[in-house]
């Protein structure tokens, strides 16, 4: 599944949060995560509410151990943009390391999976230009994942009759079974996972999410003028 649009990423990891990023690592340098447990909020409980995490020490989760941490070497700088984008960070790497249990199952990466999960959820053909803005990769990178998802028999390649340097990719039929079967398991991860929300507080944190991708997909275009 994709997320913002932004500068195209080579490699296996394209699309995926920098989860070793400084910004999210716990006290002493060590992961976060192996520090997570018992730390998250109880399922259905808002987490403790602070006056935006400088320096109150009402959140215990991992990201609040690292601002405080700034703030006892640097006082002077305002952690504030940690408080949201390490946890956004955070989030994302912890749901994705979940997430990527069935696709390893499956015998794939996120990406070629998000290469795959684009031609199913368009439901039509793809050149691999379309696929690249699409998953967000670059032109490389779809390369070599529709390679070699076309020699496992789940992506067929057809030629342009006009153009033969063109080609049109398409699921083959093994291929939409494949993405048939893994999404559901995913979806219902991550129902599970958000089931510590209410409805409506879901539809809160989504409208935000929202308004923050919709000004950083214009910032990034921006940059690129």
């Amino acid at each position: 599944m994709t997320a913002t649009q932004g500068k195209p990423v080579d490699g296996d990891d394209a699309g995926r949060p920098a989860g070793g990023d400084e910004s999210v690592r716990g006290p002493a340098g060590g992961d976060a995560a192996q520090r997570s447990a018992g730390n998250e909020a109880a399922p259905g409980r808002p987490a403790p509410q602070g006056d935006g995490g400088r320096g109150d020490g009402s959140r215990t989760d991992t990201v609040a151990a690292v601002v405080r941490q700034w703030q006892a070497v640097r006082p002077e700088l305002d952690t504030g943009p940690v408080e949201i984008i390490g946890r956004v960070n955070r989030c994302a790497a912890l749901l994705q390391q979940a997430e990527d249990a069935p696709l390893r199952r499956a015998g794939l990466s996120r990406a070629e999976f998000d290469l795959l999960g684009a031609l199913r959820r368009t439901g039509h053909e793809l050149t691999p230009g379309e696929l690249a803005r699409e998953t967000f990769s670059s032109g490389t990178a779809v390369a070599k994942r529709v390679r070699q998802l076309t020699e496992r028999g789940l992506v067929e390649r057809r030629g342009d009759t006009r153009d033969r340097r063109v080609a049109h990719l398409s699921l083959s039929e093994a291929g939409r079974t494949l993405v048939d079967g893994v999404l559901p398991e995913q979806l219902a991860y991550e129902s599970a996972v958000l089931a510590a929300l209410d409805a409506d507080r879901q539809d809160e944190l989504a409208g935000l999410l929202s308004e923050l991708l919709g000004r950083l997909e214009e910032y990034t275009r921006a940059l690129r003028i």
